[in-house]
Parts: C-alpha cells; structure tokens; sequence
C-alpha cells in the first residue's frame, strides 16, 4: 500500500491519505473538538488537497468526543488570536458578513462531492458545529455514546454550517424543527431509527465498521458509484420525469464506457 502521512497537519485537523481512503481527523480532544475558523479553513484546505486517486473520505475525531461544536471563544470580545471575534464581525455590513459565513462554510460543502464518498464516524459529543459536520457526510457510523444535539437555536442563533438542508431530508421538516427548536440530545438509537445514522454500534466497534462499509463502497466500479451519486442527489430536486431522463442518460453513458465507446 502507499501510505502519505501528514498530508496536511494543522491547526486541529489532520488529513492522511493510503490509496483510495482518505482521513481526516479532529486533533483537538482536550477540547473535545471545538471548532474554530482556523479549524474550519484547514477542513476547506483538507478538500482542495485530496489527491484523484481518492474515493472513500473517512472524517474522526480524537479523543471520547467528535466534535462538541464552536468554541466559545468566539463569542468573547477577543475572540481567537489573529481573527475578529464574533461580535466585531456581527459589526461589518451585510456583505461582509454574508462573505465571511460563506467562507465559514466551504468547510462543509466539499464532503457531498460526487466523485468521492463520505463518512463520519462519530462517536460522543456532536453538537452544534459538530452536529452539522457529521450531516455534511454522505453517511454516519455511530457509537451507541453518541450525542447529537443542534444548540444554535437556544443561543439566539441558526445553524448557518450547511445543516439544515440534510436535516430536513434525512429526518423530514417536522422533526427536525422539533430537534433544532429544543436543542435536545439525539442519542444512537434514535440516530439509526430515524435515519440519521445508517449504523449503531458499540463503541469499541466503530473503528471496524468503518473500516468494513469502506471495503463494500470500494468494492464497487468507482464510475458506475460517481454516476449512482449524482443521480440520488439530483432526485430531491427534480421531478419524476426528469429523474427518469436523468437515469436514461447515466445508463447510456455507463454502458459505452462498459462497451470501451465513450468519448
């Protein structure tokens, strides 16, 4: 195997790569993985680093939790060393604060490309921010110590990390108002009932589930995954018969590769 360690080390988060998995880990466990705007520009950097031959992304954190969310630092009048706190950023016009959460998010956009698939293995704390990066994963593995929980709503604030669009179509608009409204923990169970998690497990099998769902998404053409991917994507968006002309299309062009007469 070619194993490249340390693709990208810093500022808590750590991006390895060994043949087509990449790993990206929350390196932070003394503060259970509070997020950050560094934390969130190396998360964007992590994406924008992936080589080509990637095409299972697992996302970890160290420690007993994944992610507890933002750090509340970011709410003091000085904020984090070398950025605007929040408050003086609340202070900007309406343009430059569009611009800065717009940035804020590129942490969270890349996870859902189609020629890669995503994994968030959670395990503990994830809240907030920590609750929304899980989400920006195509699919989650929990351990049964999960806690999901979306506070943003209790501190006067929404959640603006790219959440709330899987939320609602994983759990539906009805339950997911009711989970954002109240903050109130989502435990494994629960996860996996209601679609959350598509995997429950004890804690000291997550590591090998991970590992196991990773072999079965690998095992499979990488083509014929990308073209499965954007085709389930696009389905929430367009009409039956669009979908339908959509799937047309992705066959044609699967079986010309498979007959070797692509373009």
């Amino acid at each position: 195997m070619t194993s490249l360690d340390s693709v990208l080390d810093k500022d808590g988060v750590r991006l390895t790569v060994e043949d087509a998995v990449a790993t990206v880990t929350l390196t932070n466990p003394a503060k259970r993985n509070a997020q950050s705007p560094a934390l969130w520009r190396a998360l964007a950097e992590a994406g924008r680093s992936l080589p080509g031959t990637v095409r299972v992304v697992v996302l970890r954190g160290e420690g007993k939790s994944f992610s507890a969310g933002l750090d509340r630092q970011a709410f003091t009048p000085e904020g984090f060393d070398g950025e605007p706190s929040f408050i003086d950023l609340a202070r900007g016009s309406d343009a430059e604060l569009d611009a800065v959460i717009a940035e804020y998010q590129e942490a969270f956009t890349w996870w859902r490309r189609n020629d890669i698939v995503s994994i968030a293995a959670v395990q503990g704390h994830a809240i907030g921010a920590g609750f929304q990066l899980a989400l920006a994963c195509d699919l989650r593995v929990v351990a049964q110590d999960v806690q999901f929980a979306m506070r943003e709503t209790g501190l006067g604030l929404v959640p603006d990390l790219t959440g709330t669009h899987p939320l609602v179509s994983l759990v539906g608009y009805a339950r997911a108002l009711e989970i954002c409204a109240t903050g109130r923990f989502v435990l494994a169970d629960e996860a996996e009932r209601i679609g959350l998690a598509n995997l429950a497990v004890a804690a000291e099998e997550l590591d090998g589930s991970v590992r196991d769902l990773t072999a079965a998404l690998l095992a499979a053409p990488r083509d014929a995954v990308i073209e499965t991917k954007a085709l389930l994507r696009g389905a929430q968006s367009r009409a039956y018969e669009d979908q339908r002309t959509a799937e047309r299309a992705a066959q044609a062009r699967r079986l010309r590769d498979l007959a070797g007469l692509a373009d």
